[in-house]
């Protein structure tokens, strides 16, 4: 009994000494997962690739043929096999509920090392103030561009524009106080503020407005649709400070 024959291949990508493209090395993964022998070729020289475009009449590499069809490139791939291709205007919640993961496993950790009970009050504090420094530090990496996208739907930050830069320092200030439980006469008055005016932008925007907008919350790159999460950042501030006046 003869096997059936391998299937083939034929993945032309750049691998050059300043550079080797990603989606190139992704494909011939994709490709050896799926049972294809792979005929990898390199084109090693900028001359090389720009006259293997000009030849395949194409704008980039790598370039994909199987049974002697071009395919295209590694997302033309991932349909041809039938695989899911990522929209990047797509929106999504993963970065925000990525950061409420990461502020969760930070609370817990240090309610562990502290010998602190891992589910109480004590332990929530500890993840809104965590997901706020967090929350801030994403705002940080692009300052201007979160502002920008900041004025969008923040009343604030549409009558005084310098009010967007201001915020994830705000954000990041208090949230580490919180964290300590330190100078709470100057932690709370900011969460409140930039909390409350956050929370009545959001629903303004979300709910009476109407408005399809992208959140700043997580910086400027992001595609998190404005509305119940971006509410929930606001939200758990103003709690916060709420419960740590009341604990005064």
């Amino acid at each position: 009994m003869t096997s059936a024959p391998q299937k083939k291949a034929v993945l032309y990508r750049m691998v050059m000494p300043k550079h080797i493209c990603p989606y190139g090395i992704k494909a011939r993964w994709l490709l050896r997962r799926r049972g294809y022998a792979v005929e990898d070729h390199w084109l090693t020289t900028r001359e090389e690739t720009d006259a293997f475009k000009a030849q395949h009449d194409v704008q980039t590499t790598p370039q994909i043929f199987i049974d002697g069809r071009r395919i295209g490139g590694h997302d033309d791939l991932r349909r041809y096999l039938g695989l899911k291709v990522r929209d990047p205007g797509a929106t999504s919640y993963v970065p925000v509920l990525a950061v409420f993961a990461v502020a969760a496993l930070l609370a817990l950790s240090i309610s562990w090392l502290t010998l602190a009970p891992l589910i109480g009050i004590l332990t929530v504090e500890r993840f809104i103030a965590a997901a706020m420094m967090l929350l801030a530090m994403l705002k940080l990496q692009d300052v201007d561009r979160f502002a920008t996208m900041f004025l969008n739907y923040d009343l604030l930050a549409r009558r005084l524009p310098p009010y967007g830069k201001a915020y994830p320092f705000l954000e990041l200030g208090a949230g580490t106080l919180m964290l300590t439980h330190s100078l709470s006469w100057l932690s709370i008055p900011v969460a409140l503020f930039i909390g409350g005016i956050g929370a009545v932008s959001v629903f303004k925007a979300v709910y009476i407005d109407g408005r399809e907008l992208k959140c700043a919350c997580v910086g400027g790159n992001s595609n998190v649709p404005l509305g119940f999460v971006s509410l929930t950042e606001n939200v758990m501030m103003v709690a916060m400070a709420l419960w740590m006046l009341a604990g005064i």
